[in-house]
């Protein structure tokens, strides 16, 4: 699962930690690890015991490490199509201030401390399935699919989907019906949010040679295919309801919440402009933020 971080204060001057903290989107990880929190908080019933906290904690530490490191080796691949993007032009690696050598040691460094402290002191299912996530988004997705096909992301947005399966399975040390459930939401979820940021980014990955949808088949066929994905993801986000494994508060947020992604879908549909791209990719954020908060609350509800 992944956001598109802007440009922020990553002056030529910052410090060097600034720099490989940059390296790991922090934005993006804020994000992961807070679903993979979710599909811990979810895997407990009722109460976590002061353990399970602990076992949590650990766990999310794990992930976050092997998270960041493969944000760090997704800045290694791109860099030369990161310096051609406004976006991503401020990356470290884009702008040469950390060596290819310096970015993949610490992708090493982050990986093997991470994969260590799942293996050891969560268990060998979630560091392997972290690991394999890791696999899919820096190798798979980065290397082999993005610069293939238009259907990157759809493709590719396996390895994003994977943080609540990595939670729950922190947890329990298997991987339950009800874990596959929120990682279909997050794996429908992320066409509609990526392709909005393209519709309005499409200049950028023309430039960078990027096949991204709005580039390969035009910004009406891209557009029809968000708000159709939108309504997949309506379906998709009423089975927590439908599967019991959350209440009323979570179906009444859940509808609100995919009602609004659809109207922002359909307008963009009908009458296309920039700023409606831009707006509908930060409700896409919300809608997804706010849903998996509505898990959690309602899960101590029932």
């Amino acid at each position: 699962m992944s956001t598109a971080p802007t440009p922020t204060a990553a002056a030529v001057s910052a410090p060097i930690w600034r720099q490989f903290h940059a390296l790991t989107k922090p934005r993006v990880i804020q994000l992961i690890v807070f679903c993979a929190l979710i599909g811990m908080v979810l895997a407990v019933p009722g109460v976590p015991s002061w353990a399970q906290v602990k076992l949590a904690a650990i766990a999310s530490l794990g992930i976050w490490l092997v998270a960041g490191a493969a944000a760090a080796f997704n800045c290694v691949v791109e860099q030369q199509i990161d310096a051609k993007m406004r976006r991503t032009a401020w990356r470290p690696t884009a702008k040469g201030e950390l060596s290819n050598v310096q970015t993949l040691s610490f992708s090493a460094v982050l990986c093997g401390a991470g994969s260590a402290i799942l293996y050891f002191w969560v268990n060998p299912l979630t560091m392997w399935l972290t690991f394999a996530t890791f696999v899919g988004y820096a190798v798979i997705y980065t290397v082999i699919l993005k610069p293939l096909t238009p259907q990157n992301i759809v493709i590719g947005g396996a390895s994003g989907a994977m943080p609540p399966v990595l939670g729950w399975a922190a947890m329990t040390g298997v991987v339950a019906p009800e874990a596959l459930i929120l990682f279909l939401i997050i794996f429908l979820w992320t066409p509609p949010h990526f392709w909005a940021l393209a519709l309005y980014r499409v200049e950028d990955y023309r430039k960078s040679g990027l096949p991204m949808l709005p580039v390969t088949h035009g910004s009406e066929f891209t557009r029809l295919q968000i708000l159709l994905y939108t309504f997949v993801l309506f379906a998709a986000c009423l089975m927590p309801f439908i599967m019991r494994m959350s209440g009323w508060f979570y179906l009444v947020a859940a509808v609100i919440l995919s009602i609004g992604f659809c109207a922002y879908a359909f307008v963009l549909w009908r009458d296309y402009s920039d700023a409606l791209a831009r707006k509908t990719f930060r409700f896409s954020l919300i809608h997804l933020s706010l849903l998996f908060a509505a898990l959690l609350i309602d899960h101590y509800l029932v």
